[in-house]
């Protein structure tokens, strides 16, 4: 069976330090005709389950804690009877919006199963604390969330931030990818590792 990636783009708000913005995110199911995984969990689930089917859910994965990525997990986890992971960096984030603790913490390195490969989680701090990546070396593809996007590095102007940081995370652990590999964005268009990282020192330079 093969494994395949899918786009679902739901719309909503987000809200953090005080203001509130109208936001589409994309969020991905990656899986085969059996299997899946959800890559966050933006604002309304019923899209998400459309996609999803009948197939098993492995795990819900969340890219870091801000509440437009946030904000259907639990009930994504309640109809497919599966886990909520996220960084344990951004767990004040997630208290925000839910009751309780997530039902598994991620870690650098960690490794999820689905159709037959492997999705390696990579720790990216910057955009949130426990911001994280999900690297898929079967298919040539990283999901960056809101740590890089066409263009740069995601924002870092609000709690729980900071430029250098998602800097050095970019480099250490995704222009260390290989340049043909695909970045597939919590919001907006992708992008290749090898189209951005020409631009490094621009986003220096600029500082955001």
């Amino acid at each position: 069976m093969t494994l395949r990636v899918e786009r679902i783009v739901t719309s909503g708000t987000f809200s953090l330090d005080g203001g509130t913005w109208d936001v589409d995110n994309n969020v991905w199911v990656v899986g085969d005709e059996s299997e899946c995984v959800i890559i966050d969990a933006a604002h309304d689930a019923t899209p998400i389950l459309a996609a999803v089917g009948d197939r098993d859910v492995v795990a819900i994965l969340l890219t870091h804690g801000h509440d437009d990525h946030i904000g259907a997990a639990r009930e994504l986890a309640d109809t497919t009877e599966s886990e909520v992971w996220l960084h344990p960096e951004d767990r004040m984030l997630w208290d925000v919006v839910h009751d309780g603790a997530p039902d598994g913490d991620l870690t650098n390195g960690q490794r999820f199963a689905v159709g037959g490969e492997e999705l390696v989680v990579l720790h990216t701090p910057g955009h949130s604390p426990g911001a994280v990546c999900f690297y898929l070396p079967a298919l040539g593809r990283v999901f960056s969330g809101d740590t890089l996007f066409n263009g740069g590095p995601g924002a870092t102007g609000r709690s729980y931030s900071d430029f250098p940081t998602i800097v050095d995370s970019i480099t250490d652990r995704l222009l260390s990818l290989p340049p043909e590999t695909v970045v597939h964005t919590g919001h907006g268009d992708d992008t290749r590792i090898g189209d951005e990282a020409p631009h490094r020192q621009e986003w220096i330079d600029r500082g955001h």
